[in-house]
């Protein structure tokens, strides 16, 4: 084992592993939002429809959803390490395809693999997490994995715009998949998946499993998860606000503002780019707080609350003054972070063994929502189009927009009533010393 002075300090270098796992999960949420400033160049491209080019941002999240389950079983068999560092290189494969294909059916295929690849990256960090960070540690930890998320989202909107007006989209993407291909080689030989791994005792108030954990013991963790009231509405709750607001920062936000307010793509994804950095602060600000409290539902009850008035208000304006909509979208981003305290409470809610098992199952969910959202009110603003364009792309209608924000209100107002449920269930029960619910009298 190669010796490093840093590793005479386990609680240091936990972070620098961390903060490798953490980049690989930033190129992740990067890839997933880059179709928002890129929009009018694959409009062009590929000559889309509204609901063709919502359908090519979602080809990432068909199969990241259908995979987190899956995933965090693997995660769970196999370790951190090896399953992110094999999803790092899968992606970076989807990056290649995507930056090279010439037509829409093989770049949706070479979206799909990105998701493939991708889907791995979260799950294998909060196991990481899990055997590395204290339980009170984690919802702060969550929290700034979720950080590194909002900081690839960040650099898919406004730096984006710029490398790509110097040098073109397919020129960028193929040198962030190159990126990805050595951050892959670094984490294969990096990053381990237990203190003990590293030469380590298991830090105090950490119990990672020593062993290998029996298929049987996934199969049965399995269905405990996925037998849980509370994983379907964490998961319900999740699938509509991650669905929402992946889709309008991930690919309308930019066409919103640019269509509405008539602004440049560059000046549109400033304003993205304002609601990327909420979702950046949120998290951690937001999972410190419940860490430091140590509430949980609460947070996120409230956090639904805040997202549904967001979107709420531009839905009945549809275009507020620009400075304002900026605003709401960095509402709306900003409360994300305590609606993804979710996953600290399923990962509370079950044995270490379950831990990615747990966490999976939700983010399943979630982004099947970021999946199903896109062509929805891709659908909505065709229904509105006029048949304007502009350079060939689709200019859409204050009324599409309109019906779009609609149903990001009624997302929302269907996620207060499962927090709400959520929390009515979870104040009913007691967690005991070794963090599994125990039904109070």
């Amino acid at each position: 084992m190669a010796r490093f002075s840093i590793r005479a300090h386990p609680t240091r270098w936990r972070w620098v592993l961390w903060a490798l796992l953490a980049v690989g999960f930033l190129l992740v949420s990067f890839h997933r939002v880059t179709t928002a400033v890129l929009a009018d160049d694959l409009s062009r491209a590929f000559d889309t429809t509204g609901a063709e080019l919502g359908m090519l941002h979602a080809a990432f999240f068909y199969i990241y959803a259908a995979l987190q389950l899956p995933s965090g079983i693997l995660v769970d068999r196999v370790g951190s390490r090896r399953v992110a560092a094999a999803g790092l290189a899968v992606m970076s494969l989807g990056v290649f395809g995507f930056a090279l294909a010439p037509t829409y059916a093989l770049a949706f295929a070479s979206r799909a693999l990105l998701g493939l690849g991708g889907s791995v990256l979260y799950t294998a960090t909060l196991r990481f997490l899990a055997n590395w960070y204290r339980p009170d540690e984690f919802a702060t930890m969550t929290g700034w994995t979720i950080a590194a998320a909002g900081m690839g989202g960040v650099l898919a909107t406004t730096p984006l715009a710029i490398a790509i007006d110097s040098t073109g989209w397919r020129s960028v993407l193929l040198a962030v998949g190159v990126g990805g291909v050595g951050l892959a080689a670094v984490t294969f030989f990096v990053v381990r998946d237990r203190p003990t791994d590293a030469g380590f005792q298991p830090l105090d108030g950490v119990q990672p499993p020593t062993t290998r954990i029996e298929f049987s013991t996934v199969v049965e963790n399995t269905k405990r998860v996925l037998s849980e009231g509370e994983t379907w509405l964490m998961g319900t709750m999740l699938f509509l606000v991650l669905g929402t607001n992946f889709t309008v920062l991930g690919l309308w936000g930019v066409p919103y503002i640019s269509d509405l307010y008539d602004v440049s793509v560059r000046t549109a994804s400033l304003v993205v780019f304002a609601g990327n950095v909420a979702f950046l602060i949120g998290s951690p600000l937001m999972g410190s707080l419940s860490d430091r409290l140590g509430h949980r539902t609460e947070l996120i009850l409230g956090s639904c609350v805040v997202f549904t008035l967001a979107y709420g208000l531009i839905f009945l304006f549809v275009t507020p003054p620009l400075l304002l909509a900026g605003v709401l979208l960095f509402a709306a981003l900003f409360v994300m972070g305590g609606a993804v305290i979710a996953f600290t409470v399923a990962k509370e809610r079950h044995a270490a063994s379950a831990s990615a098992t747990a966490t999976g199952a939700i983010n399943s969910m979630g982004y099947f929502g970021a999946a199903v959202f896109p062509a929805v009110m891709g659908y909505a603003l065709d229904a509105y189009w006029t048949g304007e364009t502009v350079a060939g792309a689709r200019v859409y209608t204050p009324a599409g927009y309109r019906v779009a924000f609609g149903i990001a209100t009624a997302a929302g107002v269907v996620a207060i009533v499962c927090a709400y449920l959520l929390h009515r269930r979870e104040s009913r029960v007691e967690v005991s010393a070794s963090g599994h619910p125990e039904p109070t009298d």
